[in-house]
């Protein structure tokens, strides 16, 4: 008789909703409510939909000890749903389509077991003349004195000048506690304004600055009180975060931002 399976930890959270981080790969809505496990799997199903799906338990990471504005339930491999089961991401390759008439790749001729066209090489005297030999040394010599001259700008050889690539660190001056007042006494007037919902009185407040090339994060049970979590980038990946009242990082509440 096979042994009982042990309820996971996502039990615990009865029907209470929660998110996944990182969220699973072509589903909106980013909302699931535990269903039931076996002995090898959890299913859970989506909150908008309805719909559920099965994931392996092994792919179910910690669950955030924080609720505010919703539970956090880490996945340990980015995953994609394939006919109601939820599986690894695959990074497929598309392959160009071939032109009409035209010839097999290299690659495909060579599986197929047609050999490769043999392409004949033509060895050049190595016997130069003076002329030519003066004006390759001149380019040589151009090249070395061009590279030389960056170096000298650059700050490579006398470091007169430094450059620096740019962190992935965005310091605002920002703090926990800080509304939408006292980012906009900072950075001024957002480009946009928008609230996501995630959970019943919690969502998130998103203050887009288009010219730092940044989104402020705020957070809270309504845009008014919503109050600052962190720095988004251009590409919305997290850039800075403040850390929870538990003393927790707030970047996975922030990656579970919705891009829109």
């Amino acid at each position: 008789m096979p042994a009982p399976s042990i309820p996971p930890l996502l039990a615990e959270l009865g029907r209470r909703p929660f998110s996944f981080y990182p969220a699973i790969l072509q589903i909106e809505h980013n909302q699931w409510v535990y269903e039931g496990s076996t002995w090898s799997e959890v299913t859970v199903r989506h909150e908008k939909t309805n719909e559920s799906i099965v994931i392996p338990r092994h792919y179910l990471g910690e669950i955030s000890s924080v609720d505010a504005p919703v539970v956090m339930v880490g996945l340990l491999k980015e995953l994609e749903c394939r006919d109601g089961v939820a599986l690894p991401a695959e990074r497929r390759v598309i392959e160009m389509p071939l032109a009409a008439n035209g010839a097999l790749p290299v690659w495909k001729e060579h599986r197929s077991g047609v050999p490769a066209t043999v392409v004949g090489i033509r060895v050049e005297d190595s016997r130069r003349s003076p002329a030519v030999r003066l004006i390759l040394a001149g380019v040589a010599l151009g090249v070395a004195g061009c590279v030389l001259a960056i170096n000298l700008y650059r700050g490579g050889v006398n470091a007169s000048r430094a450059f620096y690539a740019p962190a992935q660190h965005a310091d605002l001056g920002l703090r926990a506690g800080d509304n939408a007042a006292a980012v906009s006494r900072l950075l001024g007037g957002a480009a946009a304004d928008t609230w996501q919902n995630t959970a019943p009185h919690r969502g998130f407040r998103v203050l887009s600055y288009p010219s730092r090339g940044v989104r402020v994060v705020l957070f809270g049970s309504e845009p008014a009180d919503a109050t600052f979590l962190g720095v988004l980038d251009r590409t919305w990946r997290p850039m800075e975060a403040i850390r929870l009242p538990d003393g927790s990082s707030g970047y996975p509440l922030l990656g579970s931002v919705r891009r829109h």
